[in-house]
């Protein structure tokens, strides 16, 4: 790493911008908020602001969620009311262009965060595991030495959980943000409705004039109630059952959690009856990964 890597690291709200040096620290951190469901141009305007916060010389590295053409740098995001403006837009051009910079690289940001956890965190020194981050959908990154395994009968289509099916469902239908707060309100029976300003976590819903999202489930929870803890076990019960037999497959011997919703772990352990840890840090492990692709590809 010759001077450290520069990296932006995307969510559907925030954009973080570091530099990873060659020790792997990350410093600086400029957290700024994102506005995911505004137009392609602003969305690109607020990325590229964000990226001329770094040292560029050396080109700049951009983990962010699919669905996303990682080699071609085009944006497919449809369904899901975020970066829904970019839908066939060449990110990576457009970014080329603002930031008057060569060099981009794409990363999946699932995948950075495992090989960030597999560089300086919990997945360090093991040949065969698993990450997973949680939150308004599911992302897997299956891991052989380090590197991304996305073929092969051994992992999911694409390495990639998402697309699989757990009770003639779609995964997701499962295990994320909007799967976890529909079960708890349909068994608590609230009245509720999307939160407006989008405040809370990423699929929050409003009772009374608070903003109730999967943290505040999980709180409820540690609370003793009875519906909340249901809810999320038995999603995470699903997340267990749906990755058991790929890890079988593949042989992995350790699962590390990140994402909003792996905050909620000390509620649901109990469902899991395969090695499985929760990160420290989801933002600083994958800006640790998306710099250790950028080195290994230079």
């Amino acid at each position: 790493m010759v001077s450290g890597v520069p990296v932006l690291e995307v969510g559907g709200s925030h954009v973080t911008a570091a530099v990873v040096s060659a020790d792997w620290r990350v410093d600086p951190v400029h957290r700024t908020k994102l506005d995911s469901q505004t137009s392609a141009g602003e969305i690109l305007t607020q990325l590229a602001q964000a990226a001329d916060q770094l040292p560029l010389a050396n080109g700049l590295v951009v983990a962010l969620p699919g669905p996303f053409d990682y080699g071609t740098g085009v944006a497919w995001y449809r369904g899901n009311k975020k970066f829904e403006a970019l839908y066939g837009q060449d990110v990576g051009k457009s970014l080329r262009e603002l930031l008057q910079l060569d060099r981009i690289l794409f990363v999946n940001d699932a995948e950075a965060f495992a090989v960030g956890e597999w560089t300086t965190g919990t997945l360090q020194g093991l040949e065969r595991c698993v990450g997973v981050t949680i939150g308004t959908g599911i992302g897997t990154a299956f891991l052989l030495g380090g590197k991304v395994v996305r073929q092969g009968d051994t992992v999911p289509p694409g390495g990639e959980l998402y697309r699989t099916s757990y009770l003639d469902r779609p995964v997701e239908d499962w295990i994320s943000s909007r799967a976890i707060l529909e079960a708890y309100f349909d068994s608590a029976g609230a009245r509720v409705h999307e939160a407006e300003d989008g405040a809370g976590t990423a699929d929050g819903r409003e009772v009374g004039g608070q903003v109730i999202g999967v943290k505040e489930v999980a709180e409820l929870a540690r609370g003793g109630s009875t519906e909340a803890k249901q809810a999320l076990v038995n999603a995470f019960a699903a997340l267990a059952d749906a990755l058991a037999p790929w890890l079988e497959r593949f042989g992995a011997t350790r699962v590390v959690l990140g994402g909003s919703i792996s905050g909620a772990f000390d509620v649901v352990q109990e469902v899991f009856d395969f090695d499985v840890t929760v990160t420290a840090d989801t933002e600083h492990s994958a800006l640790i990964g998306a710099a250790a692709r950028f080195v290994a590809e230079n």
